[in-house]
């Protein structure tokens, strides 16, 4: 498959490019296509990784359907290049586009962790808390918490960096009704996906949600349950007290701590190794929680 690091697709308007993902102006609608694009840190590198776009798109799909129990979300088609075969655009991105419902975001970042990894592993080291949420002494790297915990972050512009907030916070950037959705959303969608993943093999560490309103009511939009905003580690030979290995850009962001980048635009390059596991990695993914299930297109 072709690496794909920006679009430009025929006959339609690009209205935004984000970190991975750009969204093109569909009437009614949107088309949003996933790139091949990787962050790390919030900084988009300079290198795209083969199949990821296809790969994040399948994923999504599929955890899209699978919780459309507990909220409902954005997606109109998962095959728009079939639903209009002579749209040269949605032909363009076939194999890493949806079209989608138009949504105004809900302005905070849902993250659910039920372990303790990433910058919520640096926090309690100084203060027993992650997001100001008291948890019990003794926590190792890695360890499960007691249970899963909600632990919201600002939507920072790109460029800039997501900052970890408290469930007041929240309440104070999108008002309490809004913010408890969000949680209990967020929450039920991980408890209920976790439970899935388990008997898959996978542990889901932590992961990030994004809601928006869209006709009146609030879905989860964006993507859902990935690689890219999700922490995936194998349930074999799981144990607290370090970094376990995972099936998802944990390994890049390893690697780019390991040659002591500043995280700070422009990224390095990555070695051709390092692409191609990623790349793997990421297929990986894809084959343990939906086995089976072809990349779109």
């Amino acid at each position: 498959m072709q690496t794909v690091f920006e679009t430009e697709l025929p006959g339609m308007k690009l209205l935004k490019r984000g970190k991975v993902r750009d969204v093109y102006d569909a009437g009614n609608y949107l088309l949003m296509v996933a790139t091949d694009r990787l962050s790390a840190f919030d900084v988009i590198l300079p290198d795209p990784i083969p199949f990821k776009g296809a790969v994040l798109t399948t994923i999504s799909n599929f955890w899209f359907d699978r919780t459309k129990g507990v909220i409902d979300n954005h997606i109109i088609s998962t095959r728009p290049w079939e639903t209009d075969p002579g749209n040269l655009g949605y032909q363009a991105a076939r194999g890493r586009s949806v079209l989608i419902k138009r949504a105004e975001p809900v302005m905070i970042e849902a993250v659910v962790r039920g372990y303790l990894a990433g910058s919520g592993w640096v926090e309690y080291q100084k203060s027993q808390t992650v997001c100001g949420i008291k948890l019990p002494a003794g926590l190792r790297e890695s360890s499960q918490l007691p249970e899963p915990i909600f632990t919201p972050s600002t939507k920072a512009p790109a460029g800039t960096h997501d900052e970890n907030i408290s469930y007041e916070q929240a309440c104070g950037i999108v008002g309490t009704e809004s913010a408890t959705r969000v949680r209990d959303a967020s929450l039920q969608l991980y408890s209920t996906a976790s439970a899935y993943a388990r008997e898959r093999g996978i542990i889901i560490a932590d992961t990030k949600f994004e809601f928006g309103i869209a006709d009146g009511k609030m879905v989860v939009i964006d993507e859902m349950l990935t690689p890219d905003s999700s922490r995936f580690w194998p349930m074999e030979g799981y144990a607290p007290g370090g970094s376990p290995p995972s099936f998802d850009k944990q390994f890049v962001r390893d690697y780019l701590l390991s040659i002591k980048w500043d995280k700070k635009p422009p990224a390095p390059k990555l070695p051709e190794e390092i692409i191609r596991k990623t790349s793997d990695k990421y297929r990986e993914a894809l084959a343990k929680i939906a086995p089976g299930v072809p990349l779109e297109g």
